[in-house]
């Protein structure tokens, strides 16, 4: 995958885990266009995601775990594909624009939940299997990095 190489070789030395989240979203969202792309971080563990470094419009602010796509992939350490948001119980409207999702959980080294990656798309059923695969692999960096 290309942009996992130049995602790799931009990150290589760096072990602050917000400049990789600013420079993958930046590279994820450049690459692909979709409406947002960025990270939600962990403030309390299994209580409170906040949002980090992303591109695209305003995001929420605040989500708790459990609480709409990027909630419930945090509060289930799993990737979670929504093809229609407004299909999503609980779905989460911080852009009216959006129609389809993909969140991605963000592991420490230590195995521990750091941030989920969130993108969204203004078309319906934009992500599949490969895009989580790819996501995945690009996230993988920071369970590499000592913090």
């Amino acid at each position: 995958m290309e942009l996992q190489g130049h995602c790799e070789a931009i990150l290589d030395g760096i072990a602050d885990p917000i400049a990789a989240m600013a420079t993958i979203a930046a590279l994820v969202h450049h690459a692909f266009g979709h409406l947002w792309t960025g990270f939600y971080r962990v403030i309390e563990p299994a209580v409170l995601l906040r949002v980090g470094p992303y591109q695209g419009s305003l995001g929420c602010l605040d989500i708790t775990f459990g609480r709409g796509v990027c909630g419930t992939a945090a509060a289930q350490m799993r990737t979670v594909i929504v093809p229609d948001v407004d299909k999503f119980p609980g779905h989460i409207t911080c852009d009216a624009r959006s129609r389809s999702e993909i969140v991605v959980p963000v592991l420490g080294a230590r195995g521990d939940l750091l941030a989920v990656l969130d993108v969204d798309s203004e078309q319906l059923d934009a992500f599949n299997e490969e895009d989580q695969k790819g996501l995945e692999q690009l996230v993988s960096w920071f369970a590499t990095v000592k913090q």
